[in-house]
């Protein structure tokens, strides 16, 4: 993708920022963040003169005159907290739901190529027709994932309504540098990672046997990308298609780090899915394919980059 008008909403946050990196030397670039979550220094040139940062809320923008000449649009901003929408559910649909239906809106209203919509697989709540098929009915177990439900079904009204063309991207458990490490969202790896950098004991919610379809972000990042370039309007799944229990992938990062901590285990949490394994076929609608050899080399990627955070 080169010279383009692109707007990344949540661009300064993990998966964003990711994106943002990666197109920035060749794309003008508009960043939407009120930085609750992001960080500035997760752009690599914060100064690029690619760069247009606006500091604010979806809510509180004119979104119509923000969206003027821009070609593709990344929505990543929203509340991405299970716990959080239990405890605050009117929060988690203002942020959500009525901030995406405001965007659609002024992507229709500026004639939009695409928009590409980061979904979860918290959709499919605790069906257990493993692998996860996108066809499979959305049974959402928290208000966040029925958030991310309903902006799906918004994103299919407004192709049928007005052709907005878009791909909505269901992440499974993204993981790797610049997660943040206080996110109740897929945060068991950097948890597990801080708390043995740190001297901790490392939490399990449950009995660490609930399983998980892990994903590496800059594999994430390419997915949005290749959506925005592909002509596929409809959801995919974006994962590894392999899956691993919390246990299992405890010992995997204990081994990494060498280390020798015995782990504490809490109640299961609230809107916390009990098993998660992707089916990817349909990843090559958007010309995707992920190595899942890398897994390991990835891991020790993320805990190069959690060690120096900390420093």
């Amino acid at each position: 993708m080169k010279d383009r008008n692109i707007l990344i909403t949540g661009g300064l946050g993990f998966i964003g920022s990711h994106i943002a990196n990666s197109l920035m030397d060749d794309n003008s670039i508009t960043i939407i963040d009120n930085l609750t979550s992001g960080r500035l220094d997760y752009i690599d040139n914060p100064n690029h003169d690619n760069l247009t940062l606006i500091q604010n809320d979806l809510n509180g923008l004119d979104l119509t005159a923000t969206l003027k000449d821009i070609d593709y649009v990344f929505h990543l901003a929203a509340m991405v907290s299970v716990p959080l929408s239990v405890e605050n559910p009117i929060r988690c649909h203002e942020e959500n739901v009525t901030a995406t239906v405001n965007l659609l809106n002024a992507c229709v209203k500026n004639d939009i190529e695409k928009i590409v919509f980061s979904s979860s697989s918290a959709v499919y709540g605790e069906n257990t027709n493993m692998p996860l098929k996108e066809s499979e009915i959305p049974m959402p177990s928290s208000p966040y994932a029925a958030s991310k439900a309903s902006c799906e079904l918004y994103l299919k009204s407004f192709h049928e309504s007005y052709g907005l063309n878009y791909t909505a991207l269901r992440y499974f458990n993204v993981f790797g540098p610049k997660q943040d490490k206080n996110s109740p969202y897929a945060a068991v790896i950097p948890n597990f990672i801080n708390a043995i950098l740190e001297n901790r004991e490392p939490v399990i919610y449950g009995d660490g046997e609930q399983t998980r379809d892990f994903v590496y972000v800059g594999d994430v990042a390419r997915a949005n990308i290749n959506a925005a370039e592909s002509d596929y309007n409809g959801i995919v799944n974006v994962a590894s298609g392999k899956r691993i229990t919390i246990n299992e992938l405890y010992e995997i990062v204990k081994k990494t780090l060498n280390a020798d901590v015995d782990v504490r285990y809490l109640p299961k949490r609230p809107g916390d899915i009990e098993h998660s394994h992707a089916d990817i076929s349909n990843m090559k609608r958007i010309n995707l394919e992920i190595d899942t050899t890398d897994f390991e080399k990835q891991l020790v990627e993320t805990i190069n980059w959690f060690r120096q955070d900390l420093k």
